[in-house]
């Protein structure tokens, strides 16, 4: 077991954070949530165990957590070896072993040369994977990650995602990460945690999460999704009733699940394109239904005559799929 959590609560003033929360974090999985965990705030009720100790009461050195913040936290007047290092010196390390650690670090975070250099003379992206190789640097028994790549641009927030994932997959070590980018949960983590308002709304696997969604606001938070009311036929050939689904339930439908056709067939519902967008491989279609509702259809540009259509066209939409919520007004 790498992380307990307990019935943990805290409170910023007369705001819940965390409400009662539980949940376990396997030994060498990587999850989507925390920061309580790392001792950086202490919970007012509840549990901690890292690694099967009790960590509750426990400092943050104690506790032997690495943490990596959303904006680097790096000491510009040091380079990045001494950044890296700075952990090693603070516990008493031999200059020559710290050489030795901050030097296979260095390796792993694919930063060779760039020993000298300080922060400032570094891409965004770079000073990242110096802050996670300082992380890591200390040996700690879990990785905490605060929503580390929000401050980059998207290209090197992806790039550095697929980087992670293999970084993690090489040292095995028990990592949360906290965000609010549901592509990135989706993309590094083996297991997800979803919250809403301090409680959890759900834990799963991506394909748990995206497929099974447990309630409305998890089916937002994890993709884009039309949300229609109940008169509107289009439930689907495939629709999955969700648990808390009943009378006045909302149709939920995936844009992805949207097909357009230019005559009517059974079970569809006509609608009037608005605008079509390309999306480089997907074509994005908004679409006016006859009650007045707007509605997304993405399809791939080989499913769709794209060239043919125009602003103001007629056409008929179906739905491979949907799932039916009772609304949820906390969303």
């Amino acid at each position: 077991m790498g992380i307990r959590v307990a019935g943990v609560c805290k409170e910023f003033g007369s705001f819940r954070a965390v409400d009662h929360v539980s949940l376990d974090v396997d030994t060498g999985s990587l999850v989507a949530l925390l920061r309580l965990i790392a001792g950086l705030e202490q919970a007012d009720a509840g549990r901690v165990w890292i690694t099967g100790e009790e960590a509750t009461t426990r400092s943050v050195q104690e506790r032997q957590v690495g943490f990596v913040f959303q904006h680097f936290a790096l000491f510009k007047h040091r380079t990045v070896r001494q950044n890296v290092g700075f952990g090693l010196e603070l516990r008493g390390w031999k200059h020559e072993a710290i050489r030795r650690r901050v030097d296979e670090l260095l390796e792993l975070v694919q930063l060779q040369g760039f020993g000298n250099r300080y922060p400032s003379q570094l891409s965004g992206g770079q000073r990242q994977r110096v802050a996670l190789a300082r992380a890591l640097a200390v040996q700690p028994r879990v990785l905490l990650l605060d929503e580390p790549f929000s401050a980059l641009d998207a290209q090197v927030r992806k790039e550095l995602r697929a980087w992670l994932r293999h970084l993690h997959e090489e040292m095995h070590v028990t990592t949360v990460i906290v965000t609010h980018d549901q592509e990135e949960a989706m993309e590094v983590a083996d297991r997800i945690v979803v919250m809403n308002r301090g409680r959890i709304e759900q834990i799963g696997t991506p394909a748990q999460i995206y497929d099974q969604p447990a309630s409305p606001f998890v089916m937002r938070f994890v993709g884009a999704v039309n949300v229609l009311p109940p008169h509107i036929p289009l439930a689907g050939a495939a629709q999955q009733p969700a648990k808390d689904c009943g009378p006045g339930g909302q149709l939920f439908i995936r844009p992805h699940d949207l097909e357009l056709h230019r005559l009517p067939r059974e079970g569809s519902v006509p609608a009037v394109l608005r605008r079509l967008t390309h999306l480089g491989r997907d074509i994005q279609a908004e679409l006016t239904l006859a009650s007045g509702e707007l509605v997304i259809a993405q399809l791939p540009r080989e499913r769709i005559d794209h060239r043919s259509l125009r602003p103001g066209d007629a056409l008929h939409i179906t739905s491979r799929d949907s799932r039916t919520f009772v609304p949820d007004f906390a969303i």
